[in-house]
């Protein structure tokens, strides 16, 4: 029954990341250690994208680690190159993963000078390489179970990055391969292909029947979305669609054999000779339209066996109706499994070869404040000179300071000392003091005057 669907990968014409980066980095940066170390950045990442996409890779865990270390790299180079087709141009040649060639024609390919391609076919390569990895698993143990699950988990997050991104990426039409349709159902079929490991890990560990039969529903659930997306899709391998409609009905089957044992549990023996024969139709048509893809035999086995059986009790023992199948309580879901979320770095030990760099829209924000910094000042300085002039203008109207004695400091005035020598004469300091000192007799003095001249005034006003 373990038949489980893979992508091919991708396959990309060499391009020269050399002379183009190397170029750039020596115009933009100074002769220097930084210029250095940037150069050899470049020749490390040629490097990396030929060890990634420029020889075939085994179906291991350190394949897919290169890709995913690649495409972090390509993540991080991103913002520190100006990649377009005016500045940095760099064309990437891929071909379509499933288009197969003709005769006269060739395989399908499209160039593109753009990073974001390049970023979309690497993430797709590693999907499938994920995938792959997936279905080599042995599940006949927990290690294998395990790993099988995580990578098809990835695979499904990676090929629904590409379903959110690529038309955003792309300046054109992309090829079928990574159109958001295409890798859109591929997602699923990853997806649905995870949750059916999870259904043989809950029966391998004999969990009970009621959750192996949400899990397992589950499973057919997804597969049967997968089934209808791909029904009107020719550019998938042709085995995939007849795969999808086999495993959905097995999972239903699965789905149906774990409730009709629960059912038995609770002496509900109408209900589980039901499932059980539904189990069996399903199972039957497995079998008679998908054998050449998907083998049944030990299922269909068990389901028979559980069949007669439960006939053979209901039939001298329980007497129990048995119900219609669309009669029957509709069997629960659980899905355990989730897409894994694409935010790089996705590699376990990333390390940027450009680290140091400083990313293009920081340089340009930077140049940007530089010139502002500038026209600022100049600003300043011109308004600081405007303000000069006109003090300076004012001063002159008033003869100022040419108008002021010396004051250098050396020496005291002439006008002041002359002031000063005329005070002294008339007594200096004492005498000021001494008319100070005066100052409260006179006013009481003065006020006495004062009272003398108001008792007058009304003495004549009275007569």
């Amino acid at each position: 029954m373990a038949t489980f669907i893979s992508v091919p990968l991708k396959k990309s014409s060499e391009v020269d990341l050399v002379k183009p980066l190397s170029k750039f980095v020596t115009a933009t940066y100074p002769t220097g250690e930084d210029q250095g170390e940037y150069l050899r950045a470049v020749e490390e990442l040629n490097k990396l994208r030929k060890n990634a996409l420029g020889r075939p890779l085994d179906k291991h865990e350190s394949s897919l680690e290169i890709l995913l270390r690649y495409y972090d790299q390509l993540c991080a180079v991103e913002p520190k190159f100006p990649f377009s087709e005016n500045q940095l141009c760099l064309t990437f040649t891929w071909k379509d993963a499933f288009d197969k060639g003709s005769l006269f024609g060739g395989s399908v390919k499209l160039a593109l000078a753009s990073l974001g391609y390049e970023k979309t076919c690497v993430l797709f390569n590693a999907a499938a390489l994920a995938s792959q990895i997936a279905a080599d698993q042995n599940l006949d143990n927990d290690e294998g179970l395990k790993a099988a699950a995580k990578y098809y988990q990835l695979a499904s997050g990676a090929f629904g990055h590409i379903k959110d991104t690529v038309l955003s990426a792309l300046s054109r039409e992309p090829t079928m391969d990574i159109s958001p349709e295409t890798v859109g159902t591929l997602s699923i079929i990853m997806l649905a292909q995870a949750q059916e490991v999870f259904f043989l890990k809950a029966t391998s560990d004999k969990m009970k029947d009621a959750v192996i039969a949400k899990l397992a529903n589950q499973a057919a659930d997804f597969y049967g979305d997968a089934f209808k997306q791909c029904q009107y899709k020719d550019n998938l391998p042709k085995e995939v669609l007849p795969v999808l409609a086999a495993k959905h009905c097995i999972m239903q089957a699965n789905a149906e054999l774990h409730q009709s044992a629960l059912a038995k549990q609770k002496k509900r023996f109408g209900e589980e000779i039901a499932r059980l024969q539904h189990a069996a139709e399903l199972v039957k048509t497995v079998a008679s339209r998908y054998d050449e893809y998907v083998s049944v035999k030990d299922l269909t086995d068990k389901i028979n066996r559980a069949l007669t059986a439960a006939k053979k009790d209901n039939d001298f023992i329980y007497h129990d109706r048995v119900p219609e199948v669309k009669d029957l309580e509709h069997i629960g879901k659980a899905a355990l499994v989730k897409a894994t979320t694409i935010t790089p770095p996705l590699s376990q030990k990333f390390t940027d070869l450009f680290e140091k760099m400083v990313p293009m829209a920081v340089q340009q924000s930077m140049s940007i404040y530089n010139q502002r910094k500038a026209d600022t000042v100049n600003r300043l300085l011109g308004t600081m000179r405007e303000a000069t002039n006109l003090c300076n203008g004012v001063l002159a109207s008033l003869n100022l300071p040419a108008a002021l004695e010396d004051l250098s400091g050396d020496s005291i005035p002439q006008s002041i000392a002359e002031k000063s020598r005329s005070i002294v004469q008339q007594g200096g300091l004492q005498s000021i003091e001494q008319l100070i000192k005066d100052l409260p007799e006179l006013l009481t003095r003065n006020r006495e005057i004062l009272d003398e001249l108001v008792l007058l005034y009304e003495e004549k006003s009275t007569d």
